[in-house]
């Protein structure tokens, strides 16, 4: 049995949410994380389809789980992962996650796959 979620979200509320909450990257993104967006040209698309991500995870694993639990890296060669710990890594044991982003005009958007 698989499970899904999906998330979208307008890359200007992120971008204004961040700029009027200074901790709100703190809180929800992990130094890695933080790392990737402030190094491209444009940090607010990669935080909001990291943020798409870890919504989208949240549903389609169907727990409450803490945002630094999980966690959207990428290599510079290949596509985003989702990697997660704590409490996130013994909801998923076993299990394998699929991860979808991308971003557009005001939007990015996130789809989750996990199969048992």
């Amino acid at each position: 049995m698989a499970s899904i979620g999906t998330d979208i979200e307008q890359i200007s509320r992120i971008e204004q949410t961040m700029a009027r909450t200074p901790r709100f990257a703190e809180r929800i993104f992990t130094p890695a994380e933080r790392a990737y967006c402030e190094a491209r040209a444009h940090p607010a698309q990669h935080y909001t389809a990291r943020f798409c991500a870890k919504e989208a995870f949240a549903k389609a694993i169907g727990e409450p789980m803490s945002w630094q639990e999980v966690e959207v890296l990428r290599d510079e060669s290949g596509p985003p992962t989702i990697h997660v710990h704590g409490n996130a890594a013994d909801l998923l044991a076993g299990r394998t996650v699929h991860l979808t982003m991308s971003h557009a005009g005001d939007y990015a958007v996130a789809f989750v796959l996990i199969e048992n």
